[in-house]
């Protein structure tokens, strides 16, 4: 029998425009700030000029890396978040950050100066590090996966992006203003199977139309029924819960939750809890999110209605739409 296990996930997000920094789960967080990063120290002096996007991305056909690109961009723009562009800097960032919990087998978003890889103590610095140094927003993840069944890479890297979505603060991936990324891996083994190590660096916050969005949205599919964990744990859950759904604005706005539920193809309504900056113990959400999520998990290959209120700047909104699980657990 095959069983998978995955490790701790870790999460730090800054605001474009706030400073305001939401550092959680795995080691432990990070800090960022609004302005440009210094170079870490220790680190070589940055490129003076950011490394452009890339229109069409590079990562090699049936990797990791182009897997989890694709779906978590295949998600994005179906719900109206930008599309999302592959940054080499990033690329090299998040490699080595991978690298570094690979070499000092944690999942954390910080480094500590003297340890074995380190590049930079923050998502911040590390991009900086590498010549990236536009500071327009950040949200930095990072994740390990292990099976004790030999995966595809491309079935890895598409678990990697279930295992951020069913997070109810690591969701933010799909659900951000950002439009650049850098996508990074390093594998090794444990008990003769590969166990991954991943981070992704989502930068530069754009202005969207009809905020608040959501995701999931109307007609999204296959997203995990429920999480394998989260740290830090989230409110009022006594083990897995059901697919969250985030609700977020564009940097400046400000999001308050009031309701929200679930009702499946039984007409059973779901209750969900409902998470906002101020309501979140963790202290985890920026002002400008949301997220609503059932305390059990849902069931595999099902319809769910949500109906969500709130407000956002203090204008009453309201979402309605329809999404399927699929058969995944993230």
């Amino acid at each position: 029998m095959t069983t998978t296990s995955n490790l701790k996930l870790s999460m730090s997000a800054i605001a474009a425009s706030l400073l305001v920094a939401a550092c959680g789960g795995g080691g432990g967080g990070g800090s960022s700030s609004a302005s440009p990063a210094a170079p870490a120290s220790g680190a070589s002096t940055p490129a003076t000029t950011n490394p452009a996007n890339l229109t069409t991305p590079q990562y090699p056909a049936d990797s990791f890396h182009l897997a989890a690109f694709d779906l978590l961009n295949q998600h994005r723009q179906q719900c109206g978040f930008p599309a999302l562009q592959e940054n080499t800097a990033l690329d090299q960032a998040t490699a080595a950050h991978a690298q570094y919990l690979a070499s000092n087998s944690v999942i954390t978003d910080t480094e500590v100066e003297g340890k074995p890889g380190f590049t930079g103590a923050t998502f911040v610095d590390r991009a900086a590090h590498f010549g990236y140094t536009a500071n327009n927003g950040s949200i930095g993840v990072s994740g390990g996966y292990y099976t004790n069944a030999a995966l595809t890479e491309t079935q890895y890297g598409q678990n990697a992006i279930y295992e951020f979505e069913s997070g109810v603060y690591h969701i933010s991936i799909a659900a951000s203003t950002a439009n650049t990324v850098g996508i990074g891996k390093v594998a090794t083994t444990y008990n003769g199977f590969p166990q991954e190590q991943f981070s992704l660096n989502l930068t530069n916050y754009q202005q969207v139309t009809s905020a608040p969005l959501t995701f999931p949205c109307q007609g999204t599919t296959g997203v995990a029924y429920t999480s394998f964990g989260e740290i830090p744990t989230p409110p009022a859950t006594s083990g897995n819960w059901g697919t969250p759904v985030a609700v977020v604005g564009n940097p400046t706005d400000t999001i308050v939750m009031l309701t929200g539920t679930m009702t499946d193809s039984s007409s059973h309504v779901i209750p969900l809890q409902v998470l906002d900056s101020a309501k979140d113990p963790n202290k985890e959400l920026l002002p400008n999110q949301g997220v609503a999520y059932p305390t059990t998990p849902l069931s595999p290959n099902s319809q769910y209605t949500v109906s969500l209120t709130g407000t956002i700047n203090g204008v009453a909104f309201s979402r309605t739409f329809s999404f399927t699980t699929g058969n995944v657990v993230g």
